[in-house]
């Protein structure tokens, strides 16, 4: 699935599944920009192995959630690139791990829906805009068990958020087609820093109700993305791919 020629973008690039689509595109021929919030350390790490790899990486701060900051994105990358081909929207909200597992509920209901919700929102509208001439695909994140439940605090605010976006998405394809195409990823249970922090009972536990008997790394969720962004799926939108060991099918 060669990308060569094309400019990505990958938004919460910094680290976990976003780095790991970051730099599969990059292996696969993409020049990029890439966005962080907070962690400018290991966007920069990115990058520089991004650079390592010959191709051409943009670096752009950016909390997604501000209309500012998204706009401002979207300059940025025009100037330097003139265009986008792929834009991938993985920037989400930590409510699980470090300061966000503290907060109480409301505060992060506001989160999810900010960044995960109104974020992908504003991003997806962002890249249509620079895509209207030429093209593209968009791919947004949201989450397997949108359409089965599941039980408990956290479970049910990704819901409203990541569901919320599902079904933004397919609308948007509607509207978009046939130029810009969109999609949707559905990760699982994946090795983030959530589940190197998780219970060692419940991870084994998740891993055996898990039809493929493991967890998934950030790299099944990048050979999905460089599928969904390259011409390979060029017939495929409106649709998500659960990327999930079979745990919701």
């Amino acid at each position: 699935m060669r990308l060569d020629g094309k400019i990505m973008l990958v938004t919460g690039a910094s680290s976990g599944i976003g780095r790991a689509i970051a730099l599969a595109c990059g292996r696969e021929g993409a020049d990029l920009a890439i966005t962080y919030r907070a962690n400018a350390d290991g966007a920069e790490q990115a990058a520089q192995e991004i650079r390592a790899l010959g191709r051409q990486v943009q670096v752009v701060r950016a909390d997604i959630s501000r209309e500012d900051d998204v706009a401002a994105l979207a300059r940025a990358v025009a100037e330097r690139f003139g265009r986008v081909d792929g834009w991938i929207n993985n920037a989400g909200a930590d409510i699980l791990t470090g300061p966000g597992a503290t907060l109480s509920r409301l505060e992060k209901l506001d989160r999810v829906l900010a960044v995960d919700l109104r974020g992908t929102m504003l991003a997806s509208w962002a890249a249509a805009e620079i895509m209207a001439a030429r093209g593209g695909a968009i791919v947004n994140m949201s989450w397997d068990h949108i359409g089965l439940g599941m039980a408990g605090e956290n479970p049910i605010l990704y819901s409203a958020a990541k569901g919320g976006i599902a079904s933004f998405s397919k609308s948007l394809a509607r509207q978009l087609a046939p130029a810009i195409r969109v999609n949707i990823l559905a990760p699982g249970f994946i090795e983030t820093a959530f589940g190197e922090q998780a219970d060692q009972d419940w991870y084994r536990e998740v891993a055996e109700h898990t039809p493929l008997k493991r967890w998934g790394r950030p790299e099944d969720l990048a050979g999905a993305a460089l599928f969904l962004v390259s011409d390979e799926s060029r017939f495929v939108t409106g649709q998500m791919i659960m990327v999930n060991g079979g745990v919701v099918m």
